[in-house]
């Protein structure tokens, strides 16, 4: 096992052990990790606060038990129903108030667990001298965000506030006093009641936000002279979200749902008619000259980047690769006896080199396939995800890993040919999927990349994005993956929203295509021969997939999104 697969699998490991904790003291059986981020079930679970995502790169096993014990905290100890109730709408206010939540539940850590006690300050401190460290506490609206997360935590535990960082709040700390010094007297003398915390919390978090902005104002004035991007970079929001990226959402979940007509007895999902269902070549579906243009607008996008291929090559084969019997090392002075020298042995008594070893080789015994959502609103992120899977099929390759690239679209909009047969039959009730399906092969995973960059290409042709039916091409792609011969087997399905073709949710009902790729996907992750991943394009895909990220593409597609990847081909094939 090379380096780093043992840290992914330490990483599952804490994963298990930290969810297994959280099961045990809150009595919630069905939780665990997706993507580092709690869920029940389906649903992802928020954060809460700033504290409860260590780093495996930057974080000892501890903060992961702090974690563990303050997500098993929260879950027991605190009313969520109640708490979305009292929760301020404004973001700043909002992250402030479930931070202050936090705080209060971790304050109830029995006595008879001094362990629990001890992972929850350990955690608390870690990333508290991470924010200093990271130079957050540089700016004024900075330093203020910091002072309070350390006062309110040290009034309501009982405890001292970080001694490292201690001297540097005395300013800060006194200008706090006046403002909020009553309700913080509150904080820790209500807090075994939770409606009565709330109350000072909100006042805190209301007087706080408000000397947010103030400080962001006289931020802007000092800083006038500077680029005209400097007051976005230093918003409040910005301050907010790298103190928490997760609190305030930026991403979504799916919207999804289950299908009434699936749900009944002998409820089915059905095809209207399969009369018009194509697969096309990619490369068959655009003009010559135009798929050239194509090209040299990719490889141009694709140069501006800078990537190292041959990093993310040796990246690939490090987590994908196994070792393999390659033969026998002979003339060895240990291992196993070499029958064929026992001769020399006689001739020579000295000799020593009558051994042989097992040679063993990395083999990347793996195909990856990357299936792409053809709809609509995925044209935007056309070129972004050319240049991705185009550069990731390239240092698959190199890795000596088979890739395929595949598509998937309708032949018309709104039903086409299928919609007019089903009013020509009288409109029959229920009648499925009612549109032309169409399958796109843009490299399949017998052709290498260097054959197949014209057809990756033409991923920059925006009439083929039209609707998408998810359930039927993810059993497309599993199935082709399954006809191959490779041990291990990667499906990465890039997508920016549910199911939706209208045709098909008109006339059966409006979760119908969410509910079938639900089945497809869970039948398939339960069968536990493919790896089968969600890749979101600004949207949370875990409704659909037990194991999802989410990629934020107006950023840009750079080496951060590269790894993102390569974290998700390295998981485990199901939870």
């Amino acid at each position: 096992m090379t380096d780093a697969q043992r840290k992914v699998r330490h990483a599952q490991e804490v994963d298990e052990l930290c969810a297994g904790f959280v099961r045990a003291y809150s009595g919630e059986a069905d939780l665990h990790f997706r993507g580092r981020r709690l869920h029940r079930g389906r649903q992802a679970l928020p954060w809460y606060a700033p504290h409860l995502h260590p780093s495996p790169e930057t974080d000892d096993f501890a903060s992961f038990r702090g974690t563990a014990d303050g997500l098993a905290l929260r879950l027991r100890a605190s009313d969520a129903e109640l708490h979305a109730r009292l929760r301020p709408e404004e973001p700043v206010e909002r992250m402030l108030f479930e931070m202050l939540e936090q705080f209060r539940v971790e304050s109830l850590a029995p006595e008879a667990m001094p362990g629990m006690q001890r992972n929850l300050r350990h955690r608390h401190e870690a990333w508290s001298l991470s924010f200093h460290h990271s130079g957050l506490t540089d700016t004024a609206r900075g330093l203020l965000l910091y002072a309070v997360a350390q006062i309110c935590r040290a009034r309501v535990c009982g405890q001292q506030v970080v001694e490292e960082t201690e001297d540097m709040l005395e300013a800060t700390r006194f200008a706090l006093a006046p403002r909020i010094g009553h309700e913080l007297a509150g904080l820790r003398r209500d807090r075994a009641d939770q409606a009565a915390y709330a109350v000072h919390a909100r006042s805190i978090a209301h007087t706080v936000a408000a000397m947010l902005h103030d400080a962001g104002a006289d931020e802007a004035q000092g800083d006038a002279a500077d680029d005209s991007d400097t007051e976005d970079r230093r918003s409040v929001f910005s301050l907010v979200a790298d103190m928490d990226r997760e609190i305030i959402e930026r991403f979504t979940a799916a919207d999804s749902g289950r299908s009434a007509l699936l749900e009944g007895e002998g409820g089915a999902y059905r095809v209207f008619t399969t009369a018009y269902d194509r697969e096309h070549q990619a490369a068959d579906l655009v003009r010559r000259a135009l798929l050239a243009e194509y090209r040299e607008r990719l490889d141009r996008r694709v140069a501006a980047q800078g990537l190292n291929i041959g990093r993310l090559a040796r990246e690939l084969r490090a987590l994908l690769a196994e070792p393999r019997r390659e033969g026998w090392d002979g003339a060895q002075e240990e291992g196993r006896i070499d029958g064929r020298r026992l001769a020399q042995l006689i001739a020579s008594p000295t000799e020593r080199r009558l051994f042989r070893t097992e040679r063993l080789e990395p083999a990347a015994d793996c195909v990856v396939s990357f299936l792409i959502d053809c709809s609509g609103s995925m044209k935007e992120h056309a070129e972004a995800l050319a240049m991705l899977v185009d550069v990731m099929a390239r240092a698959l390759e190199q890795a000596g890993v088979a890739s395929e690239i595949l598509g998937f679209t309708t032949g018309a909009w709104n039903g086409g040919r299928a919609r007019r047969d089903w009013q020509r039959a009288g409109r029959p009730a229920h009648p499925g999927r009612l549109n032309e399906r169409c399958h796109i092969v843009f490299k399949d995973a017998q052709t290498p990349w260097r054959r197949a960059r014209p057809s990756i290409a033409a991923l920059l042709k925006a009439d083929l994005f039209r609707e998408g039916i998810d359930g039927e091409a993810v059993d497309w792609a599993c199935a082709r993956l399954l006809a191959r011969s490779e041990e291990r087997k990667r499906l990465l399905v890039v997508s920016d929203g549910s199911p939706m073709d209208s045709a098909t949710n008109l006339a059966n009902d409006a979760h119908y295509l969410d509910h079938h790729l639900q089945d497809v996907v869970d039948r398939h992750e339960r069968a536990g021969r493919i790896g089968i991943a969600g890749v979101g394009v600004g949207l949370d895909l875990s409704p659909y997939y037990s194991r999802s990220h989410v990629l934020d593409l107006a950023a840009g597609a750079g080496r951060a999104v590269f790894s993102d990847l390569i974290g998700l081909l390295a998981g485990p094939r199901a939870r």
